[in-house]
């Protein structure tokens, strides 16, 4: 009995030894590839971000126009209630002084019959002014009163806005991060393959072009200004929430493009969906604009040829791509 008492603790003793001394099974390492869809995956959630970035710093300066705009009104009809209340005041203090003295005395005292007789059928004219300048007082003091509301309610949406611009900013700046930190974890050469978007194998990103030209094509009118505008700006980094001069964001450039066509759009890419006419994908022509995934947050300018000029994402600058790279969502011609 002791003698199979004693095998077991050496077998329980071998087996907690062996178990000790192996080491643990480490994490497989991803690949370039695995590593390229996330950082892609990354910088796409990172635009959609901006796009609504975007959204929300409009919004914000619409509220801050508004909202200047009524507290002028408010000054402004602070400044007519005032006077109504100047006017009603010398109107009271008038009657007091013609209603001190009884009329009878008063002709009796006064050297001017006729001037007191005037100023008898003023008295009248004195307290109908007195009953238009109250009913004008009340209706000034209601609209101001509504101006200052309103005036409320815009500088509380203001405030909304501005903090849920701070928060999706905090978004995107997380999320470049994190795709600054895997990047810094690679070795240079594989991080310059991640960074150029090659990393994946895929042939179309090795097609692309930022190299900086003149536009030499056929287009004329709003059409070659909208494009030659475009091609200036080849070469220009990628940075989320600019729209120019130095450097933009999808939406930036296509917004300050059409602008330079006279064509005024709105400032993000949705929005910019909305405000044109649908055209099929079979009729693109240079000068349309083409916009990518369900949620629309992508956006570039068709150029011809199965080209795209756009500004695609942090880390890359305006480039010329075939048009097919994403995840093609619709085009809108203005």
């Amino acid at each position: 009995m002791a003698a199979r008492r004693l095998t077991a603790l050496t077998l329980t003793a071998g087996a907690a030894l062996l178990l000790t001394s192996t080491p643990a099974l480490a994490e497989p390492k991803p690949s370039l590839e695995q590593v390229q869809r996330q950082v892609d995956d990354l910088y796409e959630e990172a635009e959609a971000d901006t796009e609504q970035y975007n959204g929300l710093n409009e919004k914000q300066g619409q509220l801050q126009a508004r909202a200047g705009t009524l507290q002028q009104e408010v000054a402004t009809q602070q400044d007519q209630l005032n006077r109504l209340r100047e006017t009603l005041g010398a109107v009271a203090a008038e009657q007091y002084r013609s209603n001190g003295v009884d009329p009878t005395l008063q002709l009796m005292l006064t050297a001017d019959a006729d001037g007191y007789l005037e100023g008898a059928g003023l008295q009248d004219v004195a307290a109908e002014t007195q009953v238009e300048t109250l009913r004008r007082l009340a209706a000034q003091q209601r609209k101001l009163d509504q101006l200052r509301d309103e005036t409320a309610a815009q500088l509380a949406g203001l405030d909304q806005a501005r903090r849920a611009a701070a928060g999706k900013k905090e978004e995107v700046q997380a999320k470049l991060a994190k795709v600054q930190s895997i990047l810094n974890g690679l070795k240079a050469e594989d991080r310059a393959k991640v960074s150029a978007g090659t990393a994946g194998g895929g042939a179309a990103a090795s097609r692309s072009s930022s190299a900086r030209m003149p536009y030499s094509g056929p287009a004329t009118g709003r059409v070659k200004d909208i494009l030659t505008f475009a091609y200036a700006q080849l070469g220009k980094p990628y940075v989320y929430g600019a729209a120019g001069p130095n450097s933009f964001d999808c939406s930036g450039l296509t917004l300050r493009a059409f602008a330079a066509g006279g064509i005024s759009l709105p400032r993000t890419s949705q929005a910019q969906f909305g405000a044109g006419k649908a055209i099929a994908r079979d009729q693109l022509q240079p000068g349309d604009l083409v916009f990518y995934y369900n949620d629309l947050h992508h956006v570039g300018i068709y150029i011809g040829n199965g080209q795209l000029l756009h500004a695609p994402r942090t880390g890359k600058n305006v480039e010329i791509v075939p048009y097919d790279v994403m995840p093609y969502a619709g085009a809108m011609r203005y």
